[in-house]
């Protein structure tokens, strides 16, 4: 007796490995993007297109290296290779290139030289809930980071680079004309308050954050012409007021913190504000259904690395905040890549 035949909707679907294999392995085209920022590929191209000669003597890469590690980062689709030379990609001649103001490599640096490490621990973090960086047994997360100038710097460099398309998307998407002043609290190298300036010629803002970040704040404001309109305000928001203007914003700060310290800077940022005042908080905000934004749940898992009881959120999540604080009118906006807004009206 024959079985019968399987009807093609009844079908089983067919299966693969490759995403298993290609998530499994990731760290190594990760790696590979990684020390190529290290060794500045782009910024090294980013004079024009050059030789495999010419780039395996210049990076000081070995022979037996240099052709496999060019030619990952071209079928990775970071450079381009025609007639035997090496040029940046156009992604990568803007945002790899160090001389340039666009360059987002200082989290990629940060990344190699930090996370890399620290997501070895990532099984022990989930076990215990602790986190796993350099500072897992101090009592404040930050303070070793902002006793040392050099490092401070080169974070705060960092978190510009992570930034900067969101800053510049709020300071063009965010009805700006009806404020006049808004302060950027956990400024950090001041982007954010500046990008904003520099799109909306009648703000004025403040930079807010602990007393060692003021001379990187007001180097750069400079360097973007806004010292007229810009200035920096020493504190903390866990012991200070926030600064009385009218428009708040937080960017990338709330997910540092655990429910009550998310809580209570949402209620800071409240009490600052007048009436018709608006808070924002963004950051790379999970979907409300915790299903696709990859990003965002994975960069939960590196509050659990990097921070005592850090944690990325919802969308509705951060509203609820809102409303219990008394804001009025909330929504969410979306703004580039995983990154979305939160912007309560008081």
């Amino acid at each position: 007796m024959t079985a019968p035949a399987v009807s093609p909707e009844k079908a089983v679907p067919s299966i693969s490995p490759d995403h298993i294999l290609q998530t499994g392995l990731a760290f190594w085209a990760s790696k590979t993007l990684l020390s190529a920022v290290e060794m500045e590929v782009f910024t090294e191209l980013a004079r024009g297109p050059e030789s495999l000669d010419a780039l395996t003597g210049r990076l000081g890469l070995h022979p037996r290296s240099s052709r496999d590690f060019l030619d990952a980062l071209v079928s990775l689709s970071f450079l381009e290779r025609e007639n035997g030379q090496y040029r940046n990609t156009p992604s990568s001649d803007v945002f790899l290139d160090k001389h340039k103001p666009s360059y987002i490599g200082g989290i990629l640096e940060m990344a190699n030289k930090r996370l890399y490490h620290h997501w070895r621990h990532l099984t022990l973090a989930l076990r215990t809930g602790e986190n796993q960086n350099e500072a897992a047994h101090e009592a404040d997360t930050f303070s070793a980071l902002y006793a040392d100038p050099t490092r401070l710097k080169g974070f705060l460099r960092a978190m510009t680079g992570v930034s900067r398309g969101a800053n510049m998307a709020i300071a063009a998407k965010f009805p700006w004309d009806k404020y006049k002043a808004a302060a950027d609290c956990g400024t950090a190298q001041g982007d954010l308050i500046v990008q904003v300036a520099l799109k909306n010629a009648h703000i004025n803002g403040i930079g807010f954050d602990l007393p060692e970040v003021a001379p990187i704040f007001e180097e750069y404001a400079e360097q973007n012409g806004l010292s007229s309109r810009l200035r920096f305000q020493p504190g903390s928001f866990f012991t200070d007021p926030l600064p009385k203007v009218d428009v708040i914003l937080m960017g990338h700060i709330l997910h540092d913190w655990n429910l009550e310290e998310k809580k209570m800077l949402v209620r800071k940022a409240y009490e600052a504000l007048p009436e018709g005042g608006a808070f924002i908080a963004y950051d790379s905000i999970i979907d409300d259904e915790r299903r696709k934004n990859a990003f965002g749940l994975l960069m939960s898992l590196n509050m659990l690395i990097e921070t005592p009881g850090g944690f990325d959120y919802t969308g509705a999540d951060c509203i609820g905040w809102m409303k219990e604080a008394g804001f009025r009118e909330t929504r969410v906006e979306h703004l580039v890549g995983p990154d979305s807004m939160v912007i309560g009206i008081k």
